[in-house]
């Protein structure tokens, strides 16, 4: 195994401590558990009544640690746990059950294959939902752990601060860890939306996902975990140490001297925006310094409902964005129905083999046009008489056929600014036929980087192609933000200092990311000319491999380092 393993950074800072993997692995129950196997004298109603008194004590367990976390002030991590309680007491599922111990299963295997139903669905539902089966595994697991007499999942006691190392972290245990006691995470699993993310985010605690090999670490060998480089340094020494914590500390210092709206060092203006889900992220959004919303994701608002919510409750939800920005832009995008997002009143045609090219974003609203009419009605009454500007976009556009429609349902509702996403490889390529017919774009990085690399999100052993440091990536984004319309980037890779930067220098006119990247990538752009960022640019794009189109980039982004970055 290398000195330095590396993975993808989501949350920043430095942690060093030896490692303490998460305890208790759950078996699968024998697929032979029949009535009575597990229990002597079992019978259907028994089972059936075990079974679901499981279920019911792993979500009165779920809700007692999210007002645990509430308390401790992480009400994230109550939103999660409140979350998960409400998968365990699905109705569904417990008929997945009920039907499983009908057919002669015992109560711990009929557990196991109702959550095995629910978990083929996610995990072949794109990159939102799949991020949500380590969710359904715990409950899965803390429910037959309860069954079989087993010891329940979770963090292991440690007397001294450690680094949590596991596959994937699930929320029952990350919203209630001690921040003083687990100085980082590390998952094998997991990517930048995972929940094990946003609550590190949230902890303020370093941590690393997605690293090859995680899990083979040996407990108790001592690691410094970099949240921001993405490392995980085996053995380190103290000067090891004692330079990350100093790279820390440098780095807190100059983002505490950049403030203001996004600029390069000779004045280029670059507005720095935040994606956000809904009113809840806010908050963030406003604490970190964000100019504005450039990608409110609305899909937020209609998921896990058997029917859309009402046109008040729309207007209201995108009525307190548009307030918290009265001098700024928000940008919406409309629902993004399909693929990973799935509704239940939104049903896909038919059977779709690869749900993230069939029909999502904009092929769904041309499918259900009332839905989208009834969005951007309830976006107009909410921007009435409001100061901020209101810009709407469409996802997963095709070419000028697809803008030109959407851009004559946004006239038609009264939607002044139209825009489309650029996350089609055809529609990168032939930007300037869609900048005809609206005023902006977007570029969401995270799709056009899976379909211009044939590379699944999900599948981890494409990591090194899920990169949006490809150069055939950046190669897609010229066309984009040369195109003649503002252009802006709402993928991950906005929130990395580094590539924010090339961004500039292929003319990209604003940036959104999470609310935590923005300090980062504010102090990045405030360090650098626009010249600088253009021969970044050119050097990324002529490089060969993303390794080398990054550390091209980086010979021409010295203040980088001074950055810790």
């Amino acid at each position: 195994m290398p000195d330095v393993l590396q993975g993808t950074g989501v949350s920043p800072g430095a942690g060093a401590g030896p490692v303490r993997k998460i305890a208790g692995d759950v078996p699968e129950p024998p697929a032979g558990d029949r009535h009575g196997a597990d229990r002597q004298g079992g019978d259907a109603d028994a089972e059936r009544d075990i079974a679901l008194a499981a279920l019911e004590a792993v979500a009165a367990d779920l809700e007692e640690r999210g007002e645990r976390a509430a308390a401790a002030g992480n009400t994230d991590g109550r939103d999660v746990l409140g979350a998960q309680a409400l998968m365990a007491r699905d109705p569904g599922l417990a008929d997945g059950v009920r039907a499983k111990i009908g057919e002669g299963v015992g109560a711990a295997r009929a557990v196991f294959e109702a959550f095995g139903v629910y978990r083929e669905m996610l995990a072949g539902a794109g990159e939102y939902l799949a991020a949500r089966v380590t969710d359904l595994d715990d409950i899965r697991d803390r429910a037959i752990a309860r069954l079989l007499g087993l010891p329940m999942p979770g963090v292991p006691e440690s007397d001294e601060p450690f680094v949590l190392v596991a596959r994937d972290l699930a929320p029952a245990d990350t919203a209630v860890l001690d921040p003083a006691k687990v100085v980082a995470f590390v998952t094998e699993e997991g990517g930048p939306t995972s929940h094990t993310a946003i609550i590190a985010r949230t902890m303020g605690v370093p941590a690393v996902v997605a690293l090859p090999g995680a899990t083979s670490l040996d407990d108790g060998v001592r690691v410094l975990v970099d949240g921001a480089a993405g490392t995980v340094r085996l053995d380190p020494s103290e000067e090891d140490v004692r330079a990350a914590r100093s790279a820390v500390a440098a780095r807190a210092s100059a983002l505490a001297e950049v403030t203001g709206p996004g600029a390069t060092a000779d004045g280029r203006p670059v507005p720095l925006l935040a994606n956000i889900g809904g009113p809840k992220d806010l908050e963030a959004a406003l604490a970190n310094g964000a100019e504005g919303v450039g990608l409110y994701r609305t899909e937020f608002l209609f998921l896990d409902r058997a029917t859309p919510p009402s046109d008040a409750e729309q207007e209201e939800a995108y009525r307190t964005v548009l307030e918290a920005f009265p001098q700024g832009r928000v940008v919406v995008r409309t629902l993004d129905a399909g693929a990973d997002k799935p509704l239940a009143f939104l049903p896909a045609p038919g059977e779709e083999p690869n749900p993230a090219l069939g029909e999502r974003g904009l092929r769904m609203s041309l499918r259900h046009p009332d839905v989208l009419a009834a969005q951007l009605a309830a976006l107009v009454r909410a921007a009435a008489g409001l100061t901020a500007k209101l810009q709407v976009m469409a996802p997963m556009v095709t070419d000028a056929g697809d803008a030109a429609w959407f851009a004559e349902q946004c006239r038609d509702a009264g939607v002044a600014h139209p825009g489309v996403m650029i996350e089609v490889p055809a529609a990168a390529l032939r930007a300037r036929d869609i900048a005809a017919e609206v005023e902006f774009f977007s570029i969401g990085t995270n799709d056009l980087t899976q379909y211009a690399c044939a590379a699944d999100r999900q599948v981890g052993g494409l990591a090194r192609l899920q990169d949006p440091w490809q150069p055939a990536v950046l190669d897609l984004v010229a066309p984009a933000a040369g195109a003649g319309v503002p252009c802006g980037v709402c993928g991950e890779a906005a929130g990395d200092p580094a590539l924010a930067c090339v961004l500039v220098g292929l003319g990209v006119t604003s940036l959104s990311m999470s609310a935590p990247s923005l300090p980062l990538v504010r102090a990045a752009l405030a360090r650098h000319t626009l010249d600088q960022c253009r021969q970044a640019a050119e050097a990324a794009r002529t490089a060969r491999t993303a390794a080398q189109a990054r550390e091209a980039a980086r010979t021409h982004l010295p203040a980088l380092t001074d950055l810790g970055l």
